[in-house]
């Protein structure tokens, strides 16, 4: 029988409108439920309590191991969950571990009825029935995730729940190492837990205004459809399982036991044990912004593999904090800091690969399910394993070279070549990132990250035209890939000065395939005023990938592009146009092309154009573009540094540069013995008439000493010689661009 359309049953999918009001909702609970767990389950309280009640290390390791364990059951609940509703059998479940947890405050109570190990019966109890709870919870929670947070905007959501949740957790952490310091018993551990279970009951409140999560759509005696097949075949998924693995076994039994190796071995007290929490807490708060900036600006690959990196430097310096130290504290709170943020990177990145690359979004429930399974079974054994293995190296004692052997050695060690490991299997993991690990670590090496960073800022709160024109161009100071986005974002301004802005901007940055890709697309475009500064900024960013599009521009209609972008071609040093700019120029009438065209010649040492340079200079009027015509030729006879520095010394006393310029060129033609003494004569005389200022006498003399001396070897030294020794004769110091040259060309192209 076939199910028409009109009556199948459609799921109903969350507009953006309401995943976004949704949001806060969920960061709200999730504040709620940090200060639950502070109190109770997690952190550091809960080891701290275990240890008061004699629990021994493998017994700790036993109870920790509940909760992932409890994972297993996912695969067998997710398709309950998804008929019941995500959101239905989340609240149902989460409001039940919440209320056995409320039994723990009885611990004191069974402690004294029936002894230690009846505590630690009971607390096993509950501790399971929290954690078979929790991973009902968990599996439902999962793909409800996924659904009501978008994608596009997965690593800031994260980012910003976790800057939440940790300004909660670091409160937590605060106010319980203040009742544990002045606690000496279980009454401090009963009045968190008092107050953990109260915030855990407000986080089921605040819960159910989260929308999404209904129940799955079924038609009448269909079965529901698994992917547990699919997902096992999955080789993207296996390999990010496998890497979650590893993480799991290098940090877990560490970060479960590290209370105590810092009561134990580094000697702190209870209550600066939780305090330690502090400086993680703070490590996360400070860096989550920008690990979930980073993750949804430039994939979240580069941003887990930074976190995993991080934490593997991080880890061992732990081994390295001294015993009963004055600054023991102050060195541990450090390294947690560090803690803190390599592992705010990784959970916000490893998160967000999970939700927008590896699961598929309309087979989650199964995929997710797999992953809580996997993630109960590596967690439940890496506790039992961290147990079993403290307590079996528990005699371990010594020293090697700067680290003290203990218990905990092998443990950090371990962890330290797994974490080694990650690395080359999450490069197995297909992401979404436009950047690999090299490219990423990059763009926060090159330029200066910290101006690229309050330039963002800055740009992201400019009010009106002027503040967005100043920012854009303070987005180029830094000369940081970090700015690219903005920089494009600029290019699409709908105000035409800050597009102008932002292609003046990028042509001061380094070459970036995105922003080249961009200005090609406005040169190609049909915004006129933009397209000839497009050009210019093309050739400024000095990438030859730009070369074949200047090259189609120069058959534009518009004079103004078509010499923006010889312009440009000259500077790129592209000599496949030189024959083609050559026998433009010899044709060109239009003044501002022939400037063009001779400009990149030059460039380009095309010294078959000297000729036709020279004409165009003589009947030139505008100063500034004599000085542009004759720094042209300078550069066909070579070192167009020495014409500049010579071109600028003029402008302050011409004479006197002049006088100086002729002094030196006669010494060289005397060591060459090129210059007879009449030539040395005149040349003295010359730069005697300069050094008087005797403009015209000089030159005069100067015209004189030319027309004796030998010629050049290079034929384009003795074109401009002949032809700027005849026109300067002419002009007089009227044309000093004639006198400068002729100064230049003895100086740099003078041989024979």
């Amino acid at each position: 029988m076939t199910v028409s359309a009109s009556t199948t049953p459609q799921a109903h999918e969350l507009t953006m409108v309401e995943k976004l009001r949704g949001l806060p909702w969920s960061i709200a609970a999730n504040v709620a439920n940090t200060i639950y767990c502070q109190f109770t389950f997690f952190g550091s309280v809960f080891p701290l309590f275990l240890s008061q009640l004699g629990l021994s290390k493998g017994q700790m390791g036993f109870l920790f191991s509940l909760m992932p364990f409890c994972g297993l059951l996912a695969p067998f609940l997710a398709p309950v969950a998804a008929r019941f509703g995500y959101k239905n059998f989340y609240m149902v479940f989460w409001g039940t571990r919440k209320t056995f947890t409320a039994f723990l405050l009885l611990t004191p109570w069974v402690l004294a009825a029936f002894g230690v190990q009846g505590a630690l019966i009971f607390v096993s109890v509950i501790t399971a029935i929290f954690a078979i709870s929790r991973a009902a919870a968990e599996t439902a929670r999962v793909p409800w995730v996924q659904e009501y947070v978008p994608g596009a905007t997965q690593g800031k959501y994260t980012a910003t729940n976790n800057i939440f949740t940790s300004l909660a957790g670091f409160l937590s952490v605060a106010v319980a190492g203040y009742v544990l310091g002045l606690s000496h018993d279980l009454s401090g551990f009963m009045l968190l837990m008092g107050v953990g279970v109260f915030f855990g009951f407000v986080c089921v409140w605040l819960t159910s205004f989260i929308p999404g999560g209904a129940p799955a759509p079924r038609i009448a005696g269909e079965r529901p459809k698994r992917n547990l097949g699919e997902a096992m075949r999955d080789r993207n998924y296996l390999f990010f399982l496998i890497g979650v693995g590893v993480i799991i076994i290098a940090t877990t039994p560490i970060g479960s036991f590290l209370p105590l190796y810092m009561q134990e071995e580094v000697g702190l007290a209870a209550g600066n044990v939780v305090l330690l929490q502090m400086g993680s807490l703070l490590g996360g708060l400070v860096t989550s912004y920008l690990w979930g900036w980073a993750a949804d600006r430039y994939g979240s690959k580069p941003v887990m593999l930074s976190g995993i990196n991080l934490r593997m430097v991080a880890m061992p310096l732990l081994l390295l904090v001294p015993a009963v130290a004055t600054w023991s504290l102050p060195l541990a709170l450090t390294i947690y800091f560090l803690l803190g943020a390599a592992d705010m990177g990784w959970g916000v990145a490893s998160t967000r690969l999970l939700y927008v690359s590896v699961v598929p979004p309309e087979k989650k429930g199964d995929y997710l399910a797999l992953y809580s399974a996997w993630i109960g079974i590596i967690g439940g054994l890496s506790q039992l394993g961290g147990g079993w293995v403290l307590d079996a190296t528990e005699g371990l004692s010594g020293q090697w070279w700067l680290l003290s052997l203990n218990a905990y050695t092998p443990l950090f060690l371990t962890g330290f070549v797994l974490l080694l490991g990650c690395n080359w299997i999450f490069r197995s993991v297909r992401g979404d990132n436009q950047y690999g690990m090299r490219q990423f670590t990059g763009i926060f090496l090159r330029g200066n990250p910290f101006l690229a960073m309050s330039s963002l800022i800055r740009y992201q709160f400019a009010h009106d035209e002027e503040d967005a024109v100043r920012a854009t161009a303070q987005l180029g100071e830094a000369k940081s890939r970090l700015t690219v986005d903005e920089l494009l974002e600029a290019l699409a301004d709908p105000r035409f000065n800050v597009r102008f802005e932002a292609i003046v901007t990028i042509a001061r940055m380094p070459p970036d395939p995105r922003l080249i890709k961009a200005l090609v697309e406005i040169l190609n475009g049909t915004e006129l005023a933009l397209e000839g500064v497009a050009a210019w900024a093309l050739g400024r960013m000095a990438d030859p990938s730009a070369r074949p599009y200047l090259r189609e521009q120069l058959d534009s209609p518009y004079a103004s592009i078509r010499l923006h972008c010889a312009r440009a071609l000259g500077k790129l040093k592209d000599k496949q146009i030189t024959p083609l700019l050559l026998e433009r120029l010899e044709r060109e009438t239009d003044k501002g092309l022939q400037m063009a065209y001779a400009s990149a010649l030059g460039n380009l040492d095309a010294r078959p154009a000297a000729g036709r340079i020279l004409e165009i200079l003589y009947e030139a009027t505008n100063r500034g573009a004599r000085l542009e015509l004759a720094l042209a030729l300078a550069r066909l006879v070579g070192d167009e540094h020495a014409f500049v520095q010579l071109v600028r010394a003029a402008r302050r006393d011409l004479g006197t540069t002049a006088a100086r310029a002729l002094t030196a060129f006669k010494r060289k033609a005397e060591r060459t013995a090129k210059a007879n003494v009449e030539i040395s004569a005149l040349l003295t005389a010359s730069a005697d008439a300069f050094a008087h200022n005797d403009l015209n006498q000089g030159i005069d003399n100067l015209t004189a000493a030319l027309g004796k001396l030998p010629s050049a070897a290079a034929p384009t030294s003795q074109i401009v010689l002949s032809e700027c020794g005849a026109r300067m004769a002419e002009s007089g110091a009227e044309r000093s661009e004639y006198l400068l040259l002729v100064l230049h060309t003895l100086s740099a192209g003078w041989e024979v």
